[in-house]
C-alpha cells in the first residue's frame, strides 16, 4: 500500500476497472418497496438482522424468488471491484445507515467479492466520519473513504452539460456500482434519491444546482462511468423525510422503516418521488411543483435523449411488502 499525501494509490493487489459485470436480466421498470415495523429498536437504531431480512427479502422479491447468495452472485463476480456510493452529509438520522451497509457486504461477500474489493465512498470523509463510518484504507479490508483523500480524475469530465473531475473511485478503480441513496427532499432539486446521489462524485456539483437540477443531473448519470457500472439501486429510507432536506430536519422526518430496491434508477426515483409527495399532501405542504422545485429532472432522464430509465408509473411494476 502505498499513500501519497491525502491520495491512496491502489496497489496491484486491487483488481483493476477492466472486470466483466455479470448483472442478470431484468424488466427495468420493477421497484421493490419493503417494509418492517420490527426494523427499529429506538428512534433512530436499527436491528441489523432485521435489516438484512429486509435486503433480503425485498431482492428476492425483485428477482422472483432464489436465494438472496444465488442473486449476489448473478449481479457481481468474485473479479469485481464493488463501490458502494452513500449518501452522509446531513450526518446520523438521515445517512445511509450503516447496518443497511453491513448488509449489502455481506450479500457481495456471499458472492464471492474480496473484502478489499469493496470500496465505500462519499464526497467528504467527514461526512462519512459525522455518519458514524471509520475511514479504513488497510490491506486486506473493505475501504471506506471520501474523494478528498482518494481523489479525483486528473482530466476534465465533458459530457453533455457536465464539466467536472470525477471521483477515482468511479473513473478507475470500480468496475461495478451500488448506489445507496436516503430518500429525502431537497430544497433546491426536489428530491434527493438515487440520481442525485452521483452528484457526490464530482468535484463540483454546486454548479450544477441551476433550474433545480435539470438537466445536470440526468446528463451525468448517463456518462458510460455511471451508466454502465451501475447494477444496483438500495434507497435507505428506514429514516425519510419530505421537507428541510438535505439536511436532517427531525421536525419533517418520519419512520418509513423500509428499503426501495430496483436496477432502474430512474423508476425508483420517480417512486420515491410520489411518496415524498404524498407525506408532503399528508402533512398539509404544497407540492413540490407549486413551491418551485419539481424535480423534472427525473423526467428529463427518462426521455428520448437520455433512455436512463422509466418515468411513468403506469410503466412501472411496484411490489410493496411488509414482513
Amino acid at each position: 500500500m502505498c499513500f501519497w499525501r491525502g491520495n491512496l494509490l491502489f496497489s496491484k493487489w486491487l483488481t483493476s476497472a477492466a472486470a466483466g459485470g455479470c448483472a442478470p436480466s431484468l424488466s427495468r421498470a420493477r421497484v421493490v418497496i419493503v417494509q418492517s415495523d420490527s426494523v427499529r429498536t429506538t428512534k433512530n437504531r436499527f436491528n441489523a438482522k432485521v435489516v438484512e431480512k429486509v435486503l433480503d427479502e425485498g431482492l428476492r422479491a425483485l428477482f422472483h424468488g432464489g436465494t438472496s447468495t444465488s442473486i449476489w452472485r448473478q449481479l457481481f463476480s468474485s473479479e469485481d471491484v464493488v463501490a458502494i456510493k452513500l449518501n452522509c452529509i446531513a450526518g446520523r438520522g438521515l445517512s445511509s445507515n450503516k447496518e443497511v451497509v453491513r448488509a449489502i457486504v455481506s450479500g457481495l461477500r456471499s458472492a464471492g467479492v474480496k473484502s478489499e474489493n469493496i470500496i465505500l465512498f462519499d464526497r467528504m470523509g467527514q461526512d462519512l466520519r459525522r455518519a458514524g463510518y471509520r475511514i479504513s484504507t488497510v490491506r486486506g479490508q473493505v475501504r471506506c473513504v471520501g474523494n478528498d483523500r482518494i481523489g479525483y480524475s486528473r482530466d476534465l469530465l465533458m459530457h453533455k452539460s457536465i464539466g467536472s473531475m470525477v471521483s477515482r473511485v468511479v473513473s478507475e478503480y470500480a468496475t461495478a456500482i451500488i448506489n445507496v441513496p436516503v430518500l429525502k427532499d431537497h430544497g433546491i432539486a426536489g428530491v434527493s434519491i438515487g440520481m442525485k446521489n452521483f452528484f457526490g462524485v464530482i468535484h463540483n456539483p454546486n454548479k450544477y444546482h441551476i433550474n433545480a437540477c435539470d438537466p445536470y443531473v440526468a446528463d451525468l448519470c448517463s456518462h458510460p462511468w455511471i451508466k454502465d457500472k451501475l447494477r444496483l439501486t438500495i434507497c435507505d429510507a428506514l429514516t425519510a423525510q419530505f421537507e428541510g432536506g438535505p439536511p436532517y430536519m427531525p421536525q419533517w422526518a418520519w419512520p418509513f422503516n423500509g428499503l426501495l430496491i430496483s436496477q432502474d434508477m430512474v423508476a425508483l426515483d420517480y417512486v420515491g418521488w410520489q411518496i415524498i409527495e404524498k407525506k408532503r399532501k399528508q402533512a398539509g405542504l404544497k407540492s413540490l411543483r407549486e413551491v418551485g422545485r419539481e424535480p423534472k429532472y427525473i423526467l428529463t432522464a427518462a426521455d428520448q435523449d437520455h433512455r436512463l430509465g422509466v418515468a411513468d408509473l403506469k410503466s412501472i411494476e411496484i411490489k410493496q411488502l411488509k414482513i
